[in-house]
Parts: C-alpha cells; structure tokens; sequence
C-alpha cells in the first residue's frame, strides 16, 4: 500500500493480522501514540519513536516496567506484544470514563495493594524513566539519602542542564536537599510505586479504573505516590478516604510531606518544559525557609 507507515509492516508481523486502520491519540509528547485497528476487529496502542524522542527515551524500557508491574502485582496494566527502542506494542485499553467517586475509591484499592508489595531497599534493579527521562534507581537503605540525591539533586540538575531550572533556584534546592531529614524521617517497607500518579495515566470506564499506563516504577515511600495523585488534582476526598481504610496515613502528610514529595515531580516538569513549574519550586523552597 502506497504511503503505508514503516511500523505497520512489524506489527502485521507480531499479531498475523492486517493493520486496517491508525488514529492518533493523545500523551505522545516523547512518542507518537496510535490506536491500531486489525483486521480480525482487534485493537492495539503503539507507541513509535519520534523526533522529538530524547536519548534517554527508551520503549523498550517502558515495556519492561509494564511486564515489571504485571509480573509482580494486581494493577490492571497493557500486556505487552512487542517492546524495542523504537516501537512498543501492547493491548487497548477502553478508558474515556470520569475519574469520579466510584472509580477514585476503586483506584485506592488498587494502589493499597501496589503499596503492600514491598523490598528490602528503596530503588529498583535497574534505572527507569519519567516522562522519558532518566529515572535512576541505585538501591538504597536510605528513604532520606535516596530521595535527595536520586530525585531532588538528580532532576534539578537536569533541568538546569536543559537551561530551564536557573543556577539561584538550584542553590535553593541544594540547601533544602540537604535539610531533607527535618521533614522526612525513616519510613516503612520500601513499596512498589506505579510512578506516574497523573490523570492522563489513569483510564477509567463505568465507575471502574480500567487500567493504568505510562509507569516510572522503583520501590519507594509510599507517600510520594500519594502526594503525586493530588499535584494535577487526579484524586481528592473519595481517594483518600478508602485508601485510609486499607493502609494509614502517617500525620504531616497532608500539612508538609505531600508539598516536598511534589517538588520531584514538578522539577521533572522543569526539565521537560520550564516555564510557570520554575515559580511552582520556588514556592514550595519559600514555604520551607529557602
């Protein structure tokens, strides 16, 4: 077929059926995403490669954490078919549903569960990626050492490498990294974390969460899943309250914790765009005395 799409030639391979039709959808800011119609009425998601795919992006990566995620827990994730550097084939997921109420308590239990997988240390066996950047995870005894040097130093050095984090604000977090114990003590069991706790992550469909996608695993504190769930308002209320009916929520979470757990994911936002996350790190710093 004239002007047929080089991928369609893999995944004709991979599933044995005709590729019919390929609609873009949405999330494909380090890959192109498509939803991919077979011939015999099925349909798959690909991501492919881009231009704009980074060094660190890997879809192969991205396939492992979601056989990661499948082999070790009950979260509802895509199976893979095909996972390289350039192509990364897995099921479709049915979402457009409202992350509402049902589907947000529905969610805690999900997560509870996740949270009850537990290692000796925080980390993982291998590096990962968040938003398609380098996520590393040497493992570590240390919940506060981890942190601050894998998560807070890491990604604002990134950031600051990419010109978007200015050289002040990093002066700014190295103070407050260094702190990092005045406010985050030792912590339970190191947990298995999905990573990646936003709503475009999270596919729902009838008051259920249909699944979950795009993860950024390690075993960390749980607390900082929790505190990515509410930084783009993807949980509220509902959430938390069935989630404290399985797992307790240590106090200060609400009133300090969850603020410096979200300084991780808004310097990843840093790094990939800038912008007004700048001024967002600059008032947690504020709020904590830097």
């Amino acid at each position: 077929m004239p002007g047929k799409p080089k991928f369609y030639q893999t995944i004709e391979t991979v599933t044995g059926e005709d590729v019919t039709h390929h609609t873009p959808l949405g999330g494909g800011c380090v890959s192109e995403v498509y939803r991919i119609d077979l011939s015999d009425g099925n349909r798959l998601v690909a991501k492919v490669a881009n231009e704009s795919s980074g060094p660190d992006n890997d879809l192969a990566l991205e396939g492992w954490m979601l056989e990661t995620l499948k082999a070790r827990s009950r979260l509802p994730v895509p199976t893979v078919l095909h996972a390289t550097d350039t192509l990364l084939l897995m099921d479709y997921i049915e979402g457009g549903g409202e992350i509402g109420e049902a589907a947000q308590e529905h969610a805690a239990e999900l997560l509870a569960d996740l949270h009850g997988i537990t290692a000796q240390k925080f980390g993982l066996e291998r590096d990962t990626l968040i938003g398609g950047i380098k996520q590393p995870n040497p493992l570590s005894e240390s919940w506060p050492e981890f942190f601050r040097h894998h998560r807070l130093l890491y990604m604002g050095r990134q950031a600051m490498a990419a010109g978007r984090l200015p050289g002040p604000v990093m002066d700014r977090l190295d103070r407050f990294a260094a702190r990092i114990e005045e406010w985050i003590g030792d912590t339970g069991e190191p947990a298995l974390i999905h990573g990646d706790m936003w709503g475009g992550n999270v596919l729902a469909r009838g008051g259920r969460i249909a699944g979950f996608i795009d993860p950024a695993i390690y075993y960390a504190d749980r607390e900082i899943e929790l505190a990515f769930s509410t930084l783009f308002s993807t949980f509220s209320e509902a959430f938390f309250r069935r989630y404290r009916e399985i797992r307790p929520i240590a106090p200060g979470f609400f009133e300090e914790r969850r603020d410096i757990y979200n300084l991780y994911p808004l310097l990843v936002h840093v790094r990939l765009f800038g912008g007004g996350y700048v001024h967002s790190v600059e008032r947690t710093l504020s709020r904590f005395g830097l």
